[in-house]
């Protein structure tokens, strides 16, 4: 599956079948134009971009994800436990300056492949 250019592949030592974790990342756009968004996937942390990113996770096993802002600290903190099954989305969002964020499921995308 991590042949697809636009797909994270998963790091590391896993052999089981695989999914597909699409996270649709946002905030407001001061947030956005100071701050750059982290996600980590069973304690491997990525920088990636505001918008939608896609990761390759393991489909047969339990997978923690989070989500922060990297700045002066780390802040606008949100994490869940996946646990095993098929494709999935979610959505990070930040309420206002609150300091509240949180991962909101979505309808898996369409052409997302179902594990193999």
């Amino acid at each position: 599956m991590s042949e697809a250019p636009w797909l994270i592949p998963y790091v590391e030592h896993y052999t089981g079948q695989r999914r597909v974790l699409t996270l649709v990342l946002d905030a407001s756009s001061m947030i956005q134009s100071r701050h750059r968004p982290v996600v980590s996937i069973d304690g491997r942390q990525y920088v990636v971009v505001w918008g939608q990113v896609s990761f390759e996770i393991p489909a047969e096993r339990n997978v923690h994800v989070s989500v922060h802002v990297h700045g002066d600290v780390i802040a606008l903190v949100a994490s869940t436990l996946l646990g095993p099954g098929p494709a999935v989305a979610l959505r990070y969002e930040v309420r206002g300056m609150s300091g509240l964020a949180s991962l909101v499921p979505l309808p898996v995308p369409p052409g997302v492949e179902p594990p193999r």
